[in-house]
């Protein structure tokens, strides 16, 4: 526990912005749920047809897997903020919209009939009447919403948009159980702070007298008819003002900051997020050009789509990436065939341009523990396949699916696992380590290779394809900042693979920030001052 507080400690800079960011991000996903979501529900009461449907939907919306809403908005909204409040804005409409309804279908109709009796209109007796009753339960759906939004925001960090889920995520990658703590722990105390918060505007705007069952009101007196009203108007005020001022935000970054800015992303792990930073500061010291680092954004097909529309100017990916995952391409085990084909194709087909290889092959390989290779005699993807009956895959989702992946090897290595057992990034090294699964996919230049220590098999069929390091970058970027080109080709052949897996042991082992590790190497290198 004390070496965790030292951790927080060391980290709280920066825990403490990606807690602002979260807290932002909430904020605005919800206000703009509450002014959507409370009329829908109004509606439905009045155009009782349009009911069914619209419940119906909501409840089809909550039930679609985060993850797989955030891949539907990608293409179409890109990545950064606005994917992240939409997704949580989408899911945070059922619990508003259906207390709204429940809360205004339960009410005594006998209240109803007393307003009309008074000679109230339709809309007075909304305002007067129906909403002070159905108050209470809408605020409770507003409460769940709220505090669901909190962790559901941690996805934010998929896409690049920011908050706590960066820390959540990056720890997972690193297999960094401090990391993964200081970004969950502060991510419930936000949510315990934000129902807290709702519960105090809950006493607040609603009228005294008025019970949960919306069955019973007391009258109360003029003064706090006053201040209750004027306490929901400054909310209205505030939560418009807030929905404004995102909008404007997010139009304006449009309009003037991706114009006059260059986007450099990377993928989820700490290799890729190395890279990033290298290539972000590399441009920072040597140009005027301003940088916007879009880093950890999810893997391949994220980036990707981010790439083809523009949100990115470049990132670091792999030939065999660009071949078989993006092109859908069989594998070849040329390299300088396979560099060739993606260079022609990107060039021609997305107006991407590949750079120089950066020097390293980042193929996939199995690892297995010192133990399991001893017990069995492992040497080679051969040994491995005469006993793989005897052993557990624990691979990562995306090479459980690819074809030169796992059902690639299966084909001509004739593999036959005891069991499969897919899981994400840094938790496969946590499974094999505790022994919960025995052979895993690595990259050959991972950090964690040597932190745990694992004994990596030859690929003797020459299975696996080249995944040599390359930038890529957009044509348009390359047009926009003539000078680019020249300084990222820079870095051309400085890395090797045994270079690599130790700039990544340095972050997943040791401890180290990518970008001060990317920084450091750059200065090394002689390439920044």
């Amino acid at each position: 526990m004390k070496e965790f507080f030292s951790y927080f400690l060391n980290k709280s800079d920066q825990v403490g912005e990606l807690l602002l960011q979260h807290l932002g991000l909430t904020i605005a996903a919800v206000i703009v749920a509450i002014l959507v979501g409370v009329p829908l529900g109004i509606l439905i009461t009045r155009k009782k047809k349009l009911a069914t449907p619209i419940l119906g939907i909501a409840n089809v919306i909550q039930a679609i897997p985060s993850l797989a809403l955030l891949g539907f908005l990608i293409p179409v909204i890109g990545i950064g903020s606005t994917p992240a409040i939409v997704m949580v804005f989408l899911y945070s409409l059922l619990p508003i919209v259906k207390n709204t309804y429940t809360g205004l279908k339960n009410i005594n109709p006998d209240m109803i009939e007393a307003a009309k009796g008074m000679g109230l209109t339709g809309r007075q007796t909304l305002q007067m009447v129906q909403l002070p009753l159905a108050l209470p339960v809408i605020m409770a759906g507003i409460r769940i919403a709220a505090v669901t939004a909190v962790g559901l925001m941690t996805i934010a960090a998929f896409i690049g948009a920011g908050g706590l889920g960066y820390l959540v995520f990056t720890g997972v990658q690193r297999v960094d159980n401090y990391m993964i703590l200081s970004g969950a722990i502060p991510a419930c105390i936000l949510a315990l702070i934000m129902d807290y918060i709702i519960g105090k505007i809950e006493e607040a705007v609603v009228p005294e007298g008025i019970k949960a069952n919306g069955n019973k009101v007391r009258k109360t007196r003029k003064r706090r008819k006053r201040r209750s009203d004027k306490q929901r108007k400054a909310a209205l005020v505030t939560a418009t003002v807030l929905v404004i001022t995102i909008a404007v935000g997010t139009v304006g970054y449009k309009i003037n900051g991706k114009e006059n800015t260059l986007v450099i992303g990377s993928k989820n792990y700490s290799e890729q997020l190395i890279l990033g930073n290298m290539f972000a500061t590399l441009v920072e010291k040597n140009t005027d050009i301003k940088v916007e680092r879009k880093l950890n954004l999810g893997g391949s097909s994220v980036i990707w789509e981010a790439m083809k529309s523009g949100d990115v100017d470049m990132y670091v990916e792999y030939t065999g990436t660009g071949l078989v995952s993006i092109m859908q391409r069989d594998p070849i085990n040329d390299s300088e065939k396979t560099y060739n084909i993606v260079k022609d194709y990107f060039h021609k087909e997305y107006g991407i341009e590949w750079l120089d290889p950066l020097g390293f092959n980042n193929t996939y390989v199995l690892a297995v523990r010192q133990d399991t290779a001893e017990n069995y005699n492992l040497k080679t993807t051969s040994d491995l396949a005469k006993i793989s009956d005897k052993l557990i895959l624990g691979c990562t989702m995306e090479f459980s699916d690819r074809d030169d992946g796992y059902k690639g090897l299966k084909k001509l290595y004739n593999t036959n696992f005891k069991s499969l057992k897919p899981v994400d990034g840094g938790l496969r090294y946590t499974a094999v380590n505790n022994k919960e699964s025995d052979v895993i996919d690595a990259f050959s230049t991972d950090g964690l290779l040597k932190a745990f220590n694992l004994k990596t098999l030859e690929d003797d069929k020459h299975f696996f394809p080249p995944y040599y390091a390359v930038p890529i970058v957009r044509q348009d970027a390359l047009e926009k900042y003539p000078e680019l080109k020249e300084l990222l080709n820079k870095l051309e052949g400085q890395i090797n693979d045994d270079v690599m897996r130790e700039l990544n042991y340095k972050v997943d082992k040791l401890g180290e920030e990518p970008r001060d590790v990317a920084e450091n190497f750059l200065k090394e290198k002689g390439l920044i001052k």
